[in-house]
Parts: C-alpha cells; structure tokens; sequence
C-alpha cells in the first residue's frame, strides 16, 4: 500500500506546521506528517518552515532572533488562535497517533544537540519517526547522538544539467554518507533508471511534491512507496481512502 504524508499537516485546512493542521492531518487518515523544526533565539527547537517570520505570520524577520516567549505573539492570517508550537508540543500532541517526519532545519552547532535531546526524551515513538534534512552531516551527527532512529535524506531538485544518471549517483552517495535509510527526490528526478540504481544499492526512494493525480500514477507505476503532498485529501480520495 503507497503511504501518504501530509506536508505540514493538513494546510488545505489549517495553517502549515500548526497543530489545527497537524490534527486535522490525523484526523484524514494519513499514514505521517510532515514537520520542519528550527531554533529559535533562546534556542528552544519550534515547528516552522521559513527563516523569516512574515513569510505567514504578523511579526517582521528571522526567526532565530525571537526568543520563544517573543514568538507567542505571532499572529496568522485568518487563523487568530493558531501559535507556533514547540516541537515537544507537538510530540506530545500527535505522538503515537501517526507516522512523523521530522524535517530538520539549522546550521547552529549546538542544534544536533538540542534536537536528539527532545528525541530522546522520546524514544518510545521512535518506531514512527524518520527524521529528515538535505544535509548529510547531520543526519550523521544525529545518528550518534540518537542510535536507532530512522533519517532519510533529502534531495533537492536538480540543476538543469542534470541527467538520470548523474541524479542516481549523487543521491545514492550522499545517502550512504548520510547513514539513510532511503532518499526523498521530486517527481522530475524519478525514472526507472534512477530507481534501480538506488534500489540495486539498498537506498529506498521516496517521492515528495506529488500533488496530482498525473504524478501520482507514474509514481505507483515506478513503484515508489511513499509520497509527501499538499493535497492529502485528494490523494487519499485517488488511492480509494477517502472515507473521512
């Protein structure tokens, strides 16, 4: 059965990386969610995707330079009660409900270190956790701090120069550098080549940005197992799932 994950929860719903949307999420009957989880300026790790705060909220500039209490008083449009939450709030809300991936955002040295902290403080929902980033070091760095966990890496999207071979080879070596059990590409980057070659290597492929009903059946016809997407609902409604 594909597996499907909701990118930033339920955003045709609620607020992304909210936990309205992250419910909401559950409450479809997704396999996982999709989270990112940065630093702010006190360092305590928060859900959020964007470096700049009026990206989707009311207060101006990075968020790094907002300590936790300054971030209680964003605000976003149309959605006054939402807040940013904790990324321990949202273990603790979602944990052992759903699949959780775990987008790992922050170049601060220390931030390997708060991160596998909150994670092993929760190890019981290990088993439904893989933890994500573009960057291989940290998944490495993560991987000694927290033995066990799953991580994946992420492949950004191709420069134009860009063959299926030259796609495989990168993704598969940085894979393996990154300790990953499997590595996330965009739809553009997905071929037969490309996945026997990852497959021949022992690297499971993943799809993210499948948002449609054309790429959902090429990547059931390529035989990838999960897919992130914006769209949860329609997608559940294209596999058959759509009871809720």
């Amino acid at each position: 059965m594909i597996e499907i994950v909701a990118h930033r929860g339920a955003t045709e719903h609620a607020v992304e990386n909210t936990l309205p949307a992250l419910r909401r999420a559950v409450a479809l009957g997704v396999d996982a969610v999709e989270f990112d989880v940065r630093l702010t300026a006190d360092r305590v790790p928060v859900v959020y995707h964007y470096f700049y705060l009026d990206e989707i909220t009311s207060l101006p500039g990075p968020i790094f330079n907002y300590t936790l209490k300054q971030l209680q008083g964003a605000r976003f449009d149309g959605a006054p009660d939402a807040r940013i939450p904790t990324f321990e709030a949202v273990l603790d809300e979602i944990g052992g409900q759903i699949g959780l991936e775990i987008e790992l955002k922050g170049p601060e040295p220390e931030a390997v270190d708060i991160f596998a902290s909150v994670l092993n403080q929760h190890k019981p929902l290990w088993e439904a956790i893989e933890v994500t980033s573009f960057e291989p070091a940290l998944l490495t760095a993560l991987k000694q701090r927290c033995p066990g966990i799953t991580v994946d890496l992420l492949f950004p999207r191709s420069e134009p120069w860009m063959r299926p071979d030259v796609v495989a080879y990168l993704a598969l070596h940085r894979a393996r550098l990154a300790g990953a059990r499997a590595v996330h590409l965009h739809p553009s980057q997905l071929s037969a080549e490309v996945v026997a070659t990852l497959r021949a290597g022992g690297i499971e492929i993943h799809a993210w940005d499948v948002n449609d009903a054309p790429t959902l059946r090429a990547m059931q016809a390529l035989g990838i197992p999960k897919l992130c997407t914006d769209h949860p609902q329609q997608m559940l409604d294209l596999l058959g799932r759509g009871a809720r």
